[in-house]
């Protein structure tokens, strides 16, 4: 079968370059290598309940009254409306560190109170960040990477701010170790502290039946439970994708959304783009089901980003994982979800891929339930005890991660180097998603049209 445009891979920002390129009359087809949608971020049922998985927050939330940011541009690229999202805000959220708290929302007014009551020497110092943050133009594909620690330390003296500041931005979307790219902070402190946190009432699920029903509907094809076992190339062109069942299919154009170096381990006949290296940060996530609401155990924040060692250490652990920082989040804490049947509590540590794989299959779910144990220990230094009230929990691992998305190392944010212009060194191959640099579900989406208008419609 000959297309316009094959896209792998139908996580968000493989649906959402779909929908842009199937709405101006594009042959299109996705081709994706599991049964359901979303890639990461997607659902799925277990004993009779439906879970979410991967997404904690949708970023980039602003109000119906704002326009030129990522989230309207988004709708308005898509075709969609706000309603159909029917997005509900945080209630608040917060960093806490050992003797240190800082709360924030979807106003960046409580985050300054907060570093003035918390930090009152940087006070002055936060509001020049800010400022600086709102001239950087985080979308100019020129700018040479950046650390921003070194950034950060020309703005403050304090390195418990600095780590504080660093620490939501990197559990919600940072491939590097230790540091961050300056341009990648930019981008994330705008999505989260500027801008802000919000989920849709019925959860990821509302996206993606939003997503999928607007593909269709600009008849997009699907080629569901179809994994790519070869990209074929000649004269540094792909001329083919072969599936896992043997069916090839051909078209002039291929976006790939499955991450940078797994894309360039299918080519078959093409030298040269090998130059990345696989991410090495995963995480293990446990979603436990409560006999009661977080906020009756006192509980209202809607998400807390933790650490409870002396400093902030983001990097693969060399255990099966590192308990001492992490997320915890309460999807029950989102405005209008207080009717939610059940209570959650969902908890987020980094983890060691490799010590993971090696475990055979009888060690697994053992060392899963102990790790769950480790997590919780930390948590409960910044939320009461929550464990009598668990009736049910189920637990992802880095394993898991490899599985759904196909990512090396179950590395979620992919290789720390980014293809920002989304190019490869085959003429008509281009990277969108997470090894494009746009992170989130916000930021997926829009490198997915990013890449379509790039690509495809501005050629013509």
């Amino acid at each position: 079968m000959d297309y316009d445009v094959i896209i792998i891979g139908a996580g968000m920002s493989g649906l959402a370059a779909g929908i842009r390129l199937a709405m101006f009359d594009r042959r299109v087809c996705i081709v994706e290598r599991h049964y359901n949608f979303g890639g990461l971020n997607s659902f799925y049922s277990l004993d009779g309940r439906r879970f979410d998985v991967g997404l904690h927050a949708l970023t980039n939330y602003v109000g119906a009254h704002v326009r030129n940011t990522p989230l309207p541009k988004l709708l308005r690229q898509l075709r969609i409306s706000r309603d159909a999202l029917d997005l509900c805000e945080q209630s608040y959220s917060a960093v806490s560190f050992p003797g240190r708290q800082m709360r924030f929302n979807n106003d960046i007014q409580l985050l300054i109170d907060e570093v003035a009551r918390e930090f009152p020497a940087e006070a002055d110092n936060f509001l020049r960040l800010i400022e600086n943050i709102k001239a950087y133009d985080d979308l100019d594909l020129s700018v040479q990477p950046t650390s921003s620690r070194r950034v950060l330390a020309e703005f403050f003296g304090d390195h418990t701010l600095i780590d504080m500041l660093l620490c939501p931005l990197m559990y919600y979307g940072n491939a590097e170790q230790h540091d961050m790219d300056y341009t990648q902070f930019v981008t994330m402190f705008k999505s989260i502290f500027l801008q802000g946190f919000a989920r849709p009432k019925q959860g990821v699920r509302r996206i993606i039946a939003e997503l999928v029903k607007r593909y269709r509907a600009c008849d997009g094809e699907f080629r569901m439970k179809c994994g790519v076992k070869r990209i074929t190339t000649q004269d540094r062109r792909v001329t083919a994708i072969e599936l896992d069942d043997g069916e090839v299919l051909t078209a002039d154009t291929i976006i790939s959304s499955a991450g940078y170096v797994e894309t360039m381990r299918l080519l078959q006949g093409a030298a040269g783009g090998m130059d990345h290296r696989p991410g090495q940060l995963s995480f293990i996530e446990s979603i436990s089901v409560l006999d009661i609401k977080p906020v009756e155990l006192g509980i209202d924040a809607t998400i807390i980003f933790f650490n409870d060692a002396e400093t902030f250490t983001y990097a693969k652990p060399g255990d099966l994982i590192d308990p001492r920082s992490g997320v915890i989040c309460m999807p029950n804490n989102y405005e209008r979800h207080d009717d939610m049947a059940e209570g959650f509590v969902r908890l987020t540590s980094l983890a060691n891929y490799d010590r993971w794989a090696s475990l055979p299959e009888d060690e697994y779910k053992a060392a899963k339930a102990r790790c769950y144990d480790l997590a919780a220990d930390h948590a409960v230094k910044f939320i009461p005890e929550f464990r009598d009230h668990v009736i049910a929990r189920d637990i992802f691992t880095p394993r898991t991660i490899e599985h759904y998305t196909g990512h090396i190392n179950g590395a979620v944010y992919g290789t720390p180097h980014k293809t920002r212009d989304g190019k490869t060194h085959l003429e008509n191959l281009f990277i969108c998603g997470t090894d494009q640099g746009f992170l989130g579900i916000i930021g997926a989406m829009l490198s997915g049209i990013s890449m379509a208008n790039a690509h495809v419609l501005a050629r013509d």
